[in-house]
């Protein structure tokens, strides 16, 4: 059976990035793949440190004020008259975060001896940038000046470092629209937030790595969205690797199992719909499940299930970035898991 190996999503709580990423090496080195730079400072909180920065845009204007301490109190942009927003305006700074952690993670990776990882970029995606800048209409009528810019930060990145980088594409909007209409609406909301996601990395270039992290969100240690079975997961990875584009490799779905402060539910019946999940033997299944609240005897029962309906041996990881979790626990429960 394929070995077991965790992702760590993003956000690591440290100091910076050296601190980030020898504390990941230490704690979880063997069982990585790929190591992010623990997205420290304003990148702590995913796209909060970016949507703030749009306030020097001078192509945007504030529509509604906010201190993003819960999902209605959002900072919100709208276009100021007689401007036009291009994605030649928007900076989002993933290049810069890269040019600054990559000699680091060099460094780390030689000194640690794990010359098989490759650096982990994380990207948000497009319909979510522009949702949470703009607002609810923002993917509708101002999507394209983000996803130009956001194909611009990843063609950069990848001219620097080809195929040492994965992009992992930060999708939380696209599972939570999925989780928000009734269940006989879900097939097509999934076919076209699978298209959306696609869509992105078919602009990227050819050969770039990838993985795709859904997500119910965690914004103040509390889920966006709901999941009452695991079935939306299914349908939307479904449509997202049906559709996903040749030349450019997805290497794994990261599927989120826990949401916010609430724990991975224990009633078998949650996990059954994933007896149903078909996907590509090169794409790993990443079970978001890892949660400071459930022992580790529980997790694996729950990760019994989880591979009993998959027939697949998966990798494990939390629902969200470490710095939303209690980051000694979730490393602890990831050895386990990984050695068991």
């Amino acid at each position: 059976m394929p070995e077991r190996k965790t992702l760590l999503v993003g956000s690591i709580p440290a100091g910076g990035a050296e601190e980030a990423m020898t504390q990941a090496l230490r704690e979880v080195g063997p069982q990585l793949r790929h190591l992010p730079d623990g997205e420290t400072g304003e990148r702590d909180r995913w796209v909060v440190g970016i949507v703030n920065s749009m306030r020097s845009n001078p192509d945007l204007e504030v529509r509604r004020e906010g201190d993003w301490s819960n999902y209605q109190n959002q900072l919100n942009f709208t276009v100021r008259k007689g401007h036009t927003l291009t994605g030649a305006s928007l900076e989002f700074g993933h290049v810069e975060a890269y040019r600054d952690s990559r000699p680091i993670f060099e460094r780390l990776r030689e000194q640690y001896g794990h010359p098989e990882l490759a650096f982990q970029v994380g990207i948000p995606g497009d319909f979510d940038m522009a949702l949470f800048t703009m607002g609810l209409t923002g993917p509708f009528r101002h999507r394209r000046p983000f996803t130009d810019a956001t194909v611009r930060e990843i063609e950069q990145i990848h001219a620097l470092a080809g195929d040492d980088a994965v992009f992992q594409l930060e999708v939380p909007a696209e599972l939570v629209f999925v989780t928000q209409v009734p269940s006989a609406v879900q097939p097509l909301m999934s076919a076209w937030m699978g298209t959306v996601v696609a869509n992105l990395a078919a602009k990227a270039p050819r050969g770039a790595r990838f993985g795709v992290h859904l997500c119910l969100g965690d914004l103040g240690h509390k889920a966006m969205g709901k999941l009452s079975d695991a079935g939306p997961l299914v349908r939307l990875t479904h449509a997202i690797t049906r559709r996903w584009p040749q030349g450019r490799p997805l290497e794994y779905v990261h599927a989120p199992l826990a949401a916010g402060e609430q724990p991975p539910v224990q009633d078998p019946s949650f996990y059954r719909p994933l007896a149903e999940l078909r996907m590509p033997a090169a794409t790993r299944f990443v079970a978001g499940f890892l949660h400071e609240d459930r022992t580790t005897g529980e997790l694996r029962q729950i990760l019994d299930r989880i591979e009993s309906h998959l027939g697949r041996t998966v990798d494990i990881a939390a629902a969200c970035g470490l710095a939303r979790r209690g980051t000694t626990t979730v490393m602890r429960q990831t050895t386990e898991l990984c050695n068991t």
